[in-house]
């Protein structure tokens, strides 16, 4: 015999209703139960079950269904006649005893050093309570899943211009300070940070450094989306930028499935410019290169673990300060390179490797025709000029024998307040200038001191491309570049990636707006919007959390629901 209530509007987390169901089934008489809402999937779960009766069929989204096979009528009516005092007696355990607020906004009130806020209500209604959230300048952790795209990326891009996160939707494992939000292992406190879009991937291997031997700093989930092309790594950006500035941070973790190309472009450039060892499995992605300065490439989720361990044993002392605020040792700086190349082919190499660092290179020469210069006389952001071409040697020498054009240009650059940086190529040998340090170098003094007296910090770069036994002699040209005020390179690789470390440095890790560092540090305290069971592993671990006594806005009709939300904008 089959019996089934529907309680319209009537709204249980997901954990009370299987706690329900499992109660129902146990009792006397009851051959199986069923309690869900009345979502289209679970009612193709209660049909699987032969549970699925013409009244639950008729349920809408929002109504509760519980359904009861037993031996004989009365026992699957006594069942149902007991559902009240089943739910009374779960509310009266563990949590309930405390005051619920109705709305986050009382719970804030009731709770006001909370800055988290854990969202796992039903996905149709998550950007709504995040929304609140946002409102409230509170830090998000959204389990939730069946949030659309476009939420996703409306709200996500409304935190970062509030310097707030959303990790998820569909996050399902962080570690703040040392508590655990979601999914979360009890591992060791120590200095590996990890950024995840997979809560299982971070369990494994926050769970595999901690059976090495090592320690995990804090574990920040991004969503399985955050790495598409349509979201652009928000929260994965964001969480690298706080572990990169977070003192207690030595290693860093990136673990995702293969992110869309032009996203992995990006991460990769900002990782370089970590000031960090960064540990990174794209699962499934191969790498050129097992490693590439400081990032290091694995395959699997153990060796990231294994490799993460052995960087965090390295006892290499970090200038914090210059990793937490790059621009703190430098007045008033520009933002841009400005490259006045003199060979086309070291110009062509510097725009090939600053694409590894930068997200632009103009050029009157450039790689990609969208980085065209309109006119090779103005420098657009950054900029790398190859003066030895046409444009520039009509009825003039090459550069490499006349340096007046490149003296007035390096002036002119210099004189920008959005310059930070001038590199140039000096090329010696026969045929060259025969003095070209003697030129070249009191012009880069003269242009560092018209910085200094602007209360601007400027550095020019040389690459010296010779020998001691060519005829303007190596040894003294450098000498005099560098008594000019200049860093000199005798390698263009090195000197270009150098240049492109400063920039990214100069630049931030990433151009949205900071996220406070407090927010790893300060003894977390969190609002709980949804599945119980949350609050009571944030209880466990001796967290603050106040419990949301939530429910679907007008009942769940969503026709009344959005008048709610317009009178509630108006107000």
């Amino acid at each position: 015999m089959v019996k089934t209530e529907v309680r319209r509007g009537a709204y249980y987390d997901s954990v009370v209703l299987m706690q329900l169901q499992r109660a129902l089934a146990a009792l006397p008489g009851v051959t199986e139960a069923g309690v869900v809402m009345g979502t289209p999937a679970n009612k193709e779960l209660l049909g699987q079950s032969n549970l699925l009766t013409i009244e639950a069929d008729s349920a809408a989204a929002d109504d509760l269904i519980i359904v009861v096979e037993a031996e004989s009528a009365a026992a699957a009516e006594a069942a149902l006649a007991q559902v009240e005092a089943l739910l009374a007696r779960r509310q009266t355990e563990g949590l309930a005893d405390d005051y619920r607020p109705k709305t986050l906004a009382t719970a804030v009130q009731q709770l006001p050093g909370a800055r988290w806020v854990l969202v796992s209500t039903p996905g149709r209604y998550a950007a709504g309570v995040v929304e609140e959230a946002l409102h409230l300048e509170k830090h998000v952790f959204l389990y939730s899943d069946n949030v659309s795209l476009d939420d996703e990326v409306k709200l996500k891009q409304r935190a970062a211009a509030q310097g707030l996160l959303v990790m998820g939707p569909d996050c399902g494992t962080a570690i703040v300070n040392g508590v655990g939000l979601g999914f979360a292992n009890q591992v060791r406190r120590g200095s590996i940070g990890l950024i995840g879009a997979s809560g299982t991937g971070l369990q494994l291997v926050t769970v595999r450094i901690h059976q090495l031997g090592g320690g995990v700093s804090h574990a920040l989930g991004a969503g399985g989306r955050d790495l598409s092309e349509a979201v652009g790594a928000v929260t994965a950006r964001q969480a690298l930028d706080l572990l990169r500035r977070d003192p207690e941070t030595k290693v860093i973790v990136l673990l995702s499935k293969p992110p869309a190309p032009q996203v992995a472009e990006e991460l990769l450039r900002l990782v370089r410019s970590a000031g960090k060892p960064v540990v990174i499995d794209f699962i499934g992605y191969r790498a050129p290169e097992s490693q590439q300065e400081n990032v290091y490439f694995v395959q699997t989720l153990d060796a990231a673990a294994e490799l993460a361990v052995e960087l965090a044993q390295f006892d290499e002392e970090i200038d914090q300060s210059t990793i937490q605020n790059p621009k703190s040792k430098i007045r008033n700086p520009g933002r841009y390179l400005r490259g006045l190349f003199s060979g086309g082919t070291l110009a062509y190499e510097a725009q090939l490797l600053l694409q590894e660092y930068l997200p632009a290179v103009y050029s009157n020469a450039p790689l990609d025709k969208r980085f065209q210069l309109k006119a090779a006389i103005t420098s657009k952001e950054h900029t790398i000029l190859d003066l030895g071409e046409d444009e520039f040697t009509v009825g003039r020498l090459h550069p490499m024998m006349d340096n007046e054009l490149r003296i007035r240009r390096l002036r002119q650059e210099a004189a920008n307040p959005e310059t930070a940086i001038i590199l140039l190529d000096v090329v010696l040998g026969h045929g060259a200038h025969p003095d070209p340090a003697g030129e070249l170098a009191p012009a880069i003094a003269g242009a560092l001191q018209v910085a200094e007296q602007a209360g601007r910090h400027l550095e020019v770069v040389a690459v010296v491309v010779g020998t001691n036994e060519d005829p303007q002699d190596l040894a003294r040209q450098v000498a005099q570049f560098e008594a000019a005020g200049a860093q000199v390179y005798l390698s263009n690789e090195a000197a270009i990636r150098q240049v492109g470390r400063q920039l990214q440095a100069l630049n931030s890790l990433t151009t949205l707006p900071p996220v406070d560092l407090a927010v790893l540090h300060e003894p977390l305290a969190a609002i709980n919007v949804g599945v119980e069971a949350f609050t009571a592993s944030l209880t466990a671990q001796g967290a603050p959390v106040v419990q949301v006594d939530w429910r679907p806005p007008a009942g769940g009709n969503e026709r009344l629901a959005g008048i709610l939300a317009k009178l509630k904008g108006q107000k």
